[in-house]
């Protein structure tokens, strides 16, 4: 078996750590608590070649305030940037961190757009995730509250690894 480190960025709030309890434990809390600096969880995918143990850091939320620390991609197989599609600022938000990270490094990232079981008003154009999409490798929509698309996120990136 072998492990790979996957590292969780995001704005505050866009739900990382309920993907990640939701991925680990099978459960969704509507309590929201802030991460501070970083939370690692470890979970083993069993892929068709392979057993890969991710080790998944879910780092605290970034904003202006805190500014983005690349020292935690350090040893990264892969990262993903996570949004909110009830509010459009979290794309932009995510959209800068995807900036600063490219940056430093040049490892795989995935888009999750998070929060498909909530209803929203207006959604984001074709062209705009189309735009924002040829960033990453692949693209999911995802519920931390309904295990929405999880697994296969999951999964994508265990696979990913292990090219």
């Amino acid at each position: 078996m072998i492990q790979k480190k996957i590292c969780l960025l995001g704005a505050s709030g866009v739900g990382k750590t309920s993907l990640v309890k939701q991925y680990v434990e099978g459960i969704f809390s509507d309590k929201y608590l802030t991460t501070i600096g970083v939370k690692i969880d470890k979970k083993v995918v069993e892929l068709a070649v392979e057993k890969v143990q991710l080790m998944i850091w879910d780092l605290e939320g970034i904003d202006r305030y805190c500014g983005f620390q690349a020292k935690y991609l350090r040893g990264a197989s892969a990262y993903v940037i996570i949004t909110d599609q009830t509010r459009s600022q979290s794309l932009v938000e995510g959209m800068e961190i995807q900036r600063m990270v490219r940056e430093v490094s040049d490892i795989p990232a995935i888009l999750i757009i998070n929060k498909s079981d909530l209803e929203v008003a207006w959604h984001w154009t074709e062209s705009e995730l189309n735009g924002y999409s040829k960033e990453f490798v692949n693209t999911f929509n995802t519920s931390a509250k309904t295990g929405d698309q999880v697994e296969d996120v999951f999964k994508f990136l265990a696979q990913l690894c292990l090219k």
